[in-house]
């Protein structure tokens, strides 16, 4: 029976609210470690009554930090409920600001939430283990992170109007073209961005090879992995089918992402408002898997772009070709994705066709329900729309990536507080660690939180010195 517990609240350099509690047993080792998400939102109830043309709009409220993931998901789900196929140039503006949203999201998480842990080390002075503490220990490197991040969000601005919640994809296309000096804006930043991921990249590699021992007792958890791929399973961030591998890398399934609900289902516990998805087949939690850069490059065979494809041949031999299974190799596999939405960027305003004025459809066939899929920085994101013939919203669903990842983070809790703390001495250090297992996953807990049925509530009620004397709950 566990006779202590230690709370870590709130979890730090993640977005949104979340605690760890860690209940120990009477040596002092780990009975069980529970990652508690405890805010609770409710996007998807009170956009019943939205006009289905605006959720492209609303969704991204969902989150400052990756709205364009959701506006772009909303655009695409609205594209199939009014029937209304965009053309190629405004896919491809589309996916040219999803790319934006990729570097910017992966390169602020890498070195500025992640990178403390990995620059300064996981036992530094909390004071100083920050961006602040990075500005101090290596100022220039600090200077092209915020340089990297914010050539992400410029391509977003410059698309968008603005570089958070922007206003472009509509259903049927987007509302503008592409401006030529915006394309060689963007064009004459590239150089610089690739050559601060190469030295993000340099860092993750030096580190690995020094902190080896962590990274391989480090939540090391088999799971299968999924992702959307292109039709011969390469990497694909904005349109393709839904590959789901098993943990030696076997494909269980591929799907079209308008039948998601045939092989996607959620279970709850009643410890969190966040659900935990898994593979209906194979049921809860034998069906769980992982998705975001690790899933992602766990279920492709390659990259279509070559440097980040030569980047993947060396990641893919960490474990001589075998899955990579060790949590802290996100940050690896997310640097591989800038150079690949980098590449990407730069193939998108070489296509001819991306500066032609043929941007939106008119001509709809209304289809009133409609499926939107793409892949977030953090995963897997899937917006449901079903409507009446006016376009008003009559249901949503939305399964959001940090949501696929519950079972994945939680697990990690678990195994980090179990494998650190021995029953000596508890340091601030080791509790950091347990922390970075969530903080590895780079969660968007504000997007993800939705209940099913109803909410369950724990109430425990002390006394003036603390002691509980009665809990209520509501299961």
């Amino acid at each position: 029976m566990a006779t202590q517990k230690i709370t870590i609240e709130p979890v730090t350099r993640i977005e949104g609210h979340a605690k760890i509690t860690i209940n120990l047993k009477e040596n002092g080792t780990v009975d069980h470690a529970y990652l508690h998400v405890n805010e609770f939102r409710g996007f998807e109830k009170f956009c019943e009554g939205r006009m289905v043309f605006e959720m492209p709009n609303i969704t991204p409220r969902i989150c400052g930090i990756c709205p364009v993931s959701h506006h772009l998901a909303a655009a695409k789900a609205a594209d199939v409920v009014m029937g209304t196929p965009p053309p190629r140039t405004a896919s491809l503006l589309r996916e040219l600001m999803h790319m934006g949203q990729i570097i910017q999201s992966h390169g602020m998480h890498f070195f500025e939430l992640a990178g403390p842990d990995l620059l300064l080390g996981f036992d530094a002075d909390p004071e100083i283990r920050n961006v602040i503490g990075l500005i101090g220990v290596n100022p220039e490197l600090a200077i092209k992170a915020v340089q990297l991040r914010k050539y992400g969000q410029e391509i977003i601005r410059l698309l968008g109007g603005r570089r958070i919640h922007p206003v472009f994809a509509v259903p049927g296309g987007v509302n503008k073209a592409l401006d030529p000096v915006a394309r060689e804006t963007i064009l004459q930043g590239w150089d610089e961005a690739i050559a601060t991921t190469k030295v993000g990249l340099q860092i993750m590699k030096d580190w690995a090879s020094k902190n080896q021992d962590d990274i391989n007792k480090f939540a090391v958890l088999e799971s299968g992995y999924l992702g959307l791929v292109t039709p011969d399973n390469g990497l694909e961030l904005y349109d393709g089918d839904i590959r789901l591998v098993d943990s030696t890398g076997k494909q269980i399934v591929k799907f079209n992402d308008q039948n998601y609900l045939d092989y996607i289902a959620e279970h709850v516990e009643n410890w969190s408002y966040l659900k935990f998805p898994y593979y209906k087949k194979l049921g809860y939690p034998k069906g769980v898997y992982r998705v975001g850069p690790l899933g992602r490059l766990n279920a492709v065979d390659k990259l279509d772009t070559p440097m980040a494809n030569e980047e993947f041949k060396t990641y893919r031999q960490i474990n001589g070709g075998k899955m990579i299974n060790q949590t802290l190799y996100f940050h690896y596999a997310r640097l591989i994705e800038i150079v690949f939405a980098l590449e990407k960027v730069r193939d998108l305003l070489n296509d001819p066709d991306i500066m032609k004025n043929d941007i939106l459809n008119t001509k709809g066939d209304f289809k009133g329900e409609g499926v939107g899929v793409i892949e977030a920085p953090r995963g897997t994101l899937i917006h449901q729309y079903h409507a009446k013939e006016n376009g008003q919203i009559t249901k949503v669903n939305l399964i959001v990536a940090t949501g696929h990842n519950n079972w994945a983070m939680s697990t990690a809790v678990d195994s980090v507080a179990k494998t650190y703390i021995d029953g000596h001495d508890i340091t601030e250090g080791i509790l950091n660690r347990v922390e970075a297992a969530v903080r590895a996953h780079d969660p968007c807990l504000s997007c993800s939180t939705h209940a099913v049925g109803q909410m369950p509530i724990i109430v425990d009620v002390q006394d003036f010195n603390g002691n509980i004397i009665k809990t209520i709950s509501r299961d």
